[in-house]
């Protein structure tokens, strides 16, 4: 009879091994040696926009995403290179298909696609018998192209970006073949030719390539890919040691701002096959000394184009916004770690909507933390494009960006649900959407996500199972931020028991039937955060807010060098005082001295402009007659605490000032001088 019990007990641990393994398998994980993931990513299109994340998507759609064949024909146009053309032959065509082909299958628009295939096409057709695919042929020099470097492995690691999210949309074997014979060649030739054999880019950036190795690895099994990423991230360059000495994040001008972005998820990509901590733990220094050496309040850091200081008037490139966004995406679907998921809502909700005119017409190539005119000018910047660098428009300041801005907000909206390994749903990053997965054992089921997120603290998901499933078991997995205290979960009206402490992944497990509702409630509250000269910043949730200032545009037409910089430019000037300190108040709790004003008179489709701007922070401050304008631009930061009873602002009377969401606008103060009271 002992017996009898023990093998069947065996049977049901190995039926519930099994069960587990099934749940598992709905989506493809690490495949063995490679570490397994916490999170898995879904597959394109699975997820779609709602609210005002739709309304984003749309204005991509009819602005550059959606037309930049048309608006930048010279690149984008049958010359490109990725075309089979002899024009631009690098990486520009690439980046614009990287950031259009999400938005087309997330929209599920025919139009859109048809725009994408036949770059997909000429891509898969281009590969020769050795595996090699791509341009081939070097051109001479002509005015605004790149017609040189056509076999460098960096724009290819692009292009292996674009070929994964088109074989995750439409399960395209030609893209497993195409891949499988590429990864060949480059096992056979770099050796011979290393990843900084034509430019040092694809050594900074090897990280994309090394994501799309075990990527494959993971379909094909192919142990050859091991060898192959082994040899790809001893090329590249060593971001582990560079954060480890530290150097480099407190030297000025140590790397370029996007090689960094896209570079500090090597690491931790690398993680994956050799689960040392250490990759981990090297990439959360990095990120600290950034901070602490180079970090503005929106999340992002000075660097224009190289590493350049925390002055919030130094620049930002729009490219380092959506490439740190892609390496954030990455790093959390390897680790987990709530940590990059707040980073990444900091740069989409205030970095990425301020650097892009509401039409997604124009553009800004750097934009400032502390923004107060916009002109064409020479600024304290380490490169100069044309004076170009800050204004508004379709290829001021450099044209990469004109390209690569696409991907920001498409791939946010493919990495706000993710599968889990344990057969569940996991909504790591918040916005309105809908999404539809399998979960448990191989059911199909539909969250949809109601919310005004990041601006409102109330998150709805209601729940749909496929016809002819009554229940199903699985988990959801809940991100309660680290910001966040009071947080309450309920399921159909019910207070959820499990933990909610903020910085900590809620798991709801329970059997799921049609219509049940989760409420999730995240109380905002005001925090402050100490920056460059001591100045301060405001934020509330994931936003930071930044002063309110009017403005004024100004469209001017460029006649010294369209060619180069576009047809137009805009101008922005203040209509309204910018010079404004907030009155220290002696460490009484933000809460009680920062008034909330929810407004319901908006727009809330569009939320991102002075008009539409949902939430209101009403604060003490006085304007500082000796801050002034410095080179069309906010003069040096009036230090902050320490120093005091300045009496030309003494004098000045206090005034309730006006903040409003990052995101929503053009000219700011984000890192404000704290102004003390005569001793």
């Amino acid at each position: 009879m002992k017996l009898k019990k023990t093998v069947i007990f065996c049977l049901l641990i190995a039926i519930s091994l099994l069960a587990q393994l099934a749940m598992a398998q709905n989506y493809i994980n690490n495949r063995a040696p490679l570490a397994k993931k916490p999170y898995i990513e879904l597959p394109l299109g699975s997820i779609k926009p709602q609210g005002w994340l739709h309304e984003m998507l749309l204005r991509q759609k009819s602005g550059t995403t959606g037309q930049l064949d048309t608006l930048y024909p010279t690149v984008m146009g049958a010359r490109n290179g990725w075309l089979g053309g002899d024009g631009d032959q690098w990486e520009r065509g690439p980046y614009w298909i990287d950031g259009l082909l999400p938005l087309a299958y997330i929209l599920d628009d025919e139009v859109l696609k048809a725009k994408v295939q036949p770059w997909i096409e000429w891509a898969i057709k281009s590969q020769k018998p050795n595996g090699y695919f791509g341009p081939d042929k070097d051109y001479g020099s002509e005015p605004g192209l790149q017609r040189n470097n056509a076999h460098d492995w960096w724009p290819k690691m692009v292009v292996l970006k674009i070929l994964q999210q088109y074989y995750s949309a439409t399960g395209d074997d030609r893209v497993i073949k195409l891949m499988s014979g590429y990864f060949r060649y480059q096992l056979n030739t770099l050796t011979e030719k290393p990843l900084g054999h034509w430019t040092f880019w694809a050594e900074f950036r090897s990280g994309d390539n090394l994501q799309a190795v075990y990527w494959l690895y993971n379909i094909t099994g192919e142990r050859s890919l091991l060898k192959l990423a082994e040899m790809i991230h001893g090329q590249g360059k060593d971001y582990t040691g560079m954060f480890e000495q530290r150097e480099a994040m407190s030297t000025i001008g140590s790397i370029h701002c996007v090689n960094l972005a896209q570079g500090i998820k090597e690491p931790i990509i690398y993680y994956q096959q050799n689960p040392n901590k250490r990759f981990i733990d090297a990439v959360k220094l990095g990120f600290s000394d950034i901070r602490k050496f180079n970090g503005h309040p929106q999340g992002m850091y000075g660097g224009d184009e190289a590493l350049h200081g925390n002055n919030p008037t130094q620049g930002s490139e729009l490219c380092t916004a959506v490439e740190l966004m892609f390496s954030l995406e990455k790093m959390l679907e390897i680790t987990g770690d709530i940590e990059f998921a707040e980073h990444l809502e900091k740069v989409a909700f205030n970095a990425l909507p301020t650097q892009v005119t509401d039409d997604f017409m124009d553009r800004q190539y750097f934009q400032q933390a502390n923004q107060v005119q916009i002109q064409r000018r020479p600024y304290n910047f380490n490169i100069n494009h044309g004076e170009t660098d800050l204004v508004f428009g379709l290829l001021t300041g450099y044209p990469c960006c004109t390209s690569n801005m696409h991907q920001g907000w498409p791939k946010f909206t493919q990495n706000l649900w993710y599968a889990t390994d344990d057969g569940g749903l996991a909504a790591l990053l918040y916005s309105p959407s809908n999404v539809t997965a399998k979960v448990g054992n191989d059911v199909t089921v539909s969250f949809t996500e109601e919310t005004n997120y990041p601006f409102d603290e109330a998150i709805r998901f209601t729940l749909a199972i496929e016809r002819g499933v009554a229940t199903v078991d699985f988990p959801l997995h809940l991100r309660i931020p680290t910001w966040c205290t009071g947080a309450q979960i309920k399921v159909n009206g019910e207070l959820w028991g499990g933990d909610t402490d903020s910085g900590q992944i809620a798991i709801i497990r329970r059997t799921w039937k049609s219509g049940d509702r989760v409420e999730l409630a995240l109380p905002m509250h005001i925090t402050t955060s100490t920056w460059h000269e001591n100045a301060m910043a405001v934020e509330r949730g994931p936003i930071v807010y930044a002063l309110k200032i009017a403005e004024r545009w100004e469209k001017k037409a460029i006649t010294d060098n369209p060619a180069l910089y576009g047809s137009h430019y805009y101008e922005v000037y203040p209509e309204s005082p910018w010079n404004y300190g907030i009155v220290d108040f002696a460490k009484k709790d933000p809460n009680d001295v920062f008034k909330v004003i929810k407004r319901q008179d908006v727009d809330f489709t569009y939320p991102w402009n002075l008009e539409n701007a949902p939430v209101e922070l009403k604060v003490t401050g006085k304007r500082m007659p000796t801050w002034k304008l410095y080179n069309g631009m906010a003069g040096p930061l009036p230090h902050s605490n320490i120093i005091y009873g300045i009496q030309s602002t003494n004098e000045q009377p206090e005034e309730e000032i006006t903040l409003i969401p990052y995101g929503a606008t053009t000219l700011r103060i984000s890192a404000f001088p704290v102004i003390n009271p005569q001793q």
